[in-house]
């Protein structure tokens, strides 16, 4: 009979009591032997997270070669080599090989998000084993160890709880709880989420407070934290909008350019009878004219470009294609703690017998004001208030501090909370402890759900104050606080306020006191159960990021969609939600009603619903997947391990730079260097930008390659000669389309960008109204530079120098054209439109240098058969360069005409 059943069959420890979970695992309180101990590491393995099966890295480097740009760019290498332009060669194959190692690099970045959820194993372990404790390797951990928690311990293992003492055990990574929650050994039912299972310790958790033992139940990959990894390993990465378009677009161009090169060879030889070599030279010559050589180059640069502009606004780019993928994000599903909220707890209301007090400020600042009905108060003038602080400062084992430019807490955050509230009403816990010493104390503990002090005052009477979980504090109490001194209490009226401030989606602590001496001679539980004084319900919470709310209605505003993904309860969620606007009055959905639907349920839900709570990895990840299957490109915010699949899986994977964990920041495409969930509002207005000058750059380019190709392709029926030679056609492509491209990758944001909806993730790059815009201009570009060289055949000119007018006709055209492309709606004839980008006018000076060595160097005409011009020549070429630019300006006119008037 093996030890644990197989996992299908492995119960749920949670359900177990701690006595049958050591029954099932086969251990006794004293532990294995080390001979069983040994036994069972053979046949489980060491208590690690096993790497998973990778390429090596020949194969990972040869795959970085598979896509379609760069087959292209191989393909123009090929034509480049056939006419012996080395030099071209050698800059598209650089550019190959560039691109093919950047893909390497970022590829093995990616899979060290598996490795550092491996390292989050606790490296030691405190076991008892044949009744001896002492430390070994946690990777020798096994199923049925018995092992020792202590304050400051990371839990090396999935861990059934046996005896506990005040444990409190910090979860939020795996689970994305904002507290340290505290554990009991108490079994609860099957479907309580991992947050709420209070008698287990998992594995890559911190024990912040307490002692505890417990039964190992799971090690390696069989723990919550193996599973998480599990998940991670079997996601693969998904493409980018653009990169999709992109492909797309070049599968159907590499295939047009294929048909046309073969109709065009075909025409040439069998109905106009030409050389078949001579044929085939000018199908190179199309094929040259046609490839977009220029556009991974400046993909990779307009993305470089806004990788440093987003890097200057606190977001890394760990991903180049992620900068694009942001500008089409249609929904954002964000973590709660730390990401739209501080992570910071704040008290918001302080609920008397006779009032409630709205208390402002938010996190530790110990800034803020007491408002009753919205009439600021002075605490000290309401005895009833002022005796509530009191006991939340001094029944409190938290610190609080500045260090560097920020206040601090040491200790638990909700006792931090309760030390600002007191400094918010103008005295410090020193003041007070010298004021009230302390004599003696119980700690809180889980059994007992309260925290109880003793304290002198100025006459030396005994005082003992006590804070905890409210029905545990009313339940002792006989009496509670009026501004006319103790009466009866009203316990249906506490109950009421209890629901009513939860209801808020507050955190609730119940404060009391009584003038008592102890029995004995020291503070014992006996001397905390009944007779106390009901003072007030605490309501804390972790509240928003104000530049978080504005940047959820900057999203809302860019037709985004943000959602919230908790592993909080869904009150706190909804009142979070609720402040942030997000999902104001809709219900949450909890992860137990998400392990209920289906996929097909789940996506129908998840459009409406915006709020979701006690969400574990895998809701998370099916929340991802469901709106991704609905469409949606998905972003997603995180900064805990619990996070990593769900930002692996999203198109945009989003970590906290500050409080995230290596996990999360391995597995994401970009980091927040401020932890500040505003940077993603700014960091999609630049994904925006760019993808707006990626399609400038392709509306620029292939009319300059269709206008080529139209000249070969009109020369060709009407059977001239070769209006532009195969190497003129790479001189124009390689020389000029990119160096006066490149100057529309640093075109900043048009006005109004966030004030778009997000395009379809369906959307083609090239649309209908594109097509024609491409059409439309390369007829021009074709036109003017086939009709010049024609005239000047007709007029006896040599061919090399109407070949030299038909190449600067076409640079030219492109030269104001690129001005032209700017804008892809609105109009340039202003002074921002011509002069306001430096990066354009540099591009054209240095084009029409290269334009006068082209023409004028000897090396140059030796090269490319180019010939010298005269000043008349010259005003020809910028003749038709203009009318290009003002027939193109018109057409935006008519077009935006069309537009408004259709709108």
């Amino acid at each position: 009979m093996p030890v644990l059943p197989p996992e299908s069959q492995t119960p749920l420890w949670h359900t177990l009591s701690a006595d049958e979970a050591r029954e099932r695992v086969q251990t006794s309180p004293e532990g294995l032997s080390e001979d069983e101990a040994a036994k069972r590491l053979a046949q489980y393995g060491p208590n690690r997270l096993a790497p998973p099966r990778k390429r090596g890295p020949i194969k990972r480097f040869l795959a970085q070669f598979h896509n379609i740009l760069l087959y292209i760019m191989l393909a123009a290498a090929v034509v480049t080599a056939l006419f012996d332009h080395f030099i071209d060669t050698g800059v598209l194959l650089a550019a190959v090989l560039i691109n093919a190692v950047i893909g390497f690099i970022q590829e093995g970045k990616a899979e060290s998000a598996l490795d550092a959820i491996r390292n989050m194993l606790s490296p030691h372990a405190t076991v008892v084993r044949a009744g001896r404790r002492y430390e070994i390797d946690a990777s020798l951990l096994v199923p049925g160890d018995i092992i020792v928690l202590n304050p400051g311990d990371k839990v090396p293992a999935d861990v059934r709880l046996m005896s506990v003492k005040t444990l409190r055990i910090e979860e939020a990574a795996l689970t994305g709880e904002s507290l340290p929650v505290e554990k009991d050994i108490h079994p609860v039912g099957p479907d309580e989420a991992l947050g709420d299972r209070t008698g287990m310790a998992f594995a890559g958790t911190l024990a912040v407070n307490g002692q505890a033992t417990g039964v190992v139940v799971a090690t390696g990959a069989h723990t919550e934290l193996g599973k998480i990894n599990q998940m991670l390993a079997s996601i693969r990465q998904v493409s980018t909008p653009m990169m999709r378009q992109i492909n797309h677009f070049s599968y159907v161009l590499a295939l047009v350019i294929m048909i046309i090169a073969a109709l065009t060879f075909a025409y040439g030889v069998w109905v106009r009878g030409e050389p078949v070599i001579d044929m085939f030279m000018m199908v190179v010559a199309l094929v040259a004219s046609a490839i977009p050589e220029g556009l991974p180059a400046i993909m990779t640069v307009t993305l470089a470009l806004g990788v440093q502009r987003m890097a200057r606004q606190k977001a890394i780019v760990r991903r180049l294609p992620a900068v694009e993928t942001l500008g089409s994000v249609t929904v954002i599903c964000s973590d709660k703690t730390g990401t739209l909220t501080r992570n910071e707890m704040t008290v918001q209301r302080v609920v008397c017998s006779d009032e409630a007090v709205d208390v402002s400020g938010v996190g530790y600042e110990p800034d803020g004001k007491f408002s009753v009905d919205g009439q600021e108060v002075d605490p000290e003038l309401h005895p009833v208030l002022a005796a509530a602080l009191r006991v939340g400062t001094l029944c409190n084992d938290g610190g609080l501090f500045f260090e560097g430019d920020r206040w601090q807490v040491e200790g638990d955050p909700t006792e931090g909370a309760l030390l600002v509230l007191g400094r918010k009403a103008g005295r410090t816990e020193t003041e007070r402890h010298a004021d009230w010493p302390r004599v003696d104390s119980i700690p809180f503990e889980s059994e007992n759900r309260y925290m109880a002090t003793q304290h002198r005052d100025a006459q030396g009477l005994s005082w003992v104050f006590v804070k905890g979980a409210p029905e545990r504090i009313i339940d002792m109490c006989s009496f509670e606080l009026t501004a006319d001194g103790p009466r009866r209490i009203q316990v249906d009226y506490w109950r009421r306020m209890a629901n009513d401030t939860a209801a808020r989606g507050l955190r609730l602590l119940a404060l009391a006191q009584k003038q008592t001496e102890p029995a004995g001679a020291c503070l014992a539980p006996e001397d905390v159960v009944e007779g106390y004084v009901m003072l007030a319900l605490v309501g804390i919470i972790d509240l928003p990021r104000d530049e978080a709310i504005r940047a959820v209605a900057d999203c809302h505003g860019a037709g985004i969609r943000v959602k919230m993904i908790t592993g909080d309860h869904a009150d706190t969620a909804k009142a979070i939600g609720a402040q942030l606007n997000i999902g104001p009055g809709k219900p949450a959905l909890t992860g137990a009603e998400i392990a209920l639907l289906d996929d097909a349920a789940l996506a129908r839900v998840v459009a409406d619903i915006d709020v979701f709570a006690r969400a574990s990895p895998e809701h998370k990840l099916r929340l991802v997947h469901a709106l991704q299957q609905q469409g949606h490109v998905v972003a997603m915010t995180g900064d805990g391990v619990n996070d990593a699949p769900a930002l692996k899986r999203a198109d945009v994977g989003v970590a906290m730079g500050l409080k995230g964990t290596e996990a999360a920041k391995d597995a994401s495409d970009m980091v927040l260097a401020d932890d500040n969930f505003a940077t993603i509002a700014a960091a999609v207005r630049e994904g925006r930008a760019v993808y707006d000058n990626v399609k400038k750059f392709i509306l620029f380019m292939l009319p300059t390659n269709g206008g080529e190709a139209l000249i070969v392709i009109a020369a060709l029926l009407l059977g001239l000669a070769l209006p532009l030679t195969p190497a003129q056609v790479l001189w124009i492509n390689m020389a000029t389309v990119s160096t006066l491209g490149l100057a529309l990758a640093f075109e900043k944001p048009e006005s109004g960008i966030m004030q778009r909806d997000p395009r379809p993730p369906t959307e083609r790059i090239l649309s209908g109204f594109f097509a024609w815009r491409v059409v439309f201009v390369s007829v021009l570009m074709g036109g003017g530079a086939l009709g010049l060289f024609v005239w000047e055949i007709a007029q006896g000119t040599d061919l090399a120098v109407a070949r030299t007018l038909a190449v600067n006709a076409v640079v030219f055209s492109e030269m104001f054209y690129l001005l032209n492309s700017r804008h892809i709606y609105d109009s340039v004839l202003n002074r921002e439109g011509i002069l306001g980008s430096r990066h354009c006018l540099v591009a054209i000076l240095v084009c029409i240098g290269l334009q006068l060595a082209f023409t004028y160097v000897p090396l140059m005409q030796t090269i490319f058969v180019s010939a010298g011009l005269s000043f008349t020549d010259w005003l020809k070429v910028v003749g038709i360069g203009l009318s290009v630019f003002f027939v193109a300006e018109a057409e935006k006119m008519i077009s935006r005409i069309i537009f408004s008037r259709a709108r």
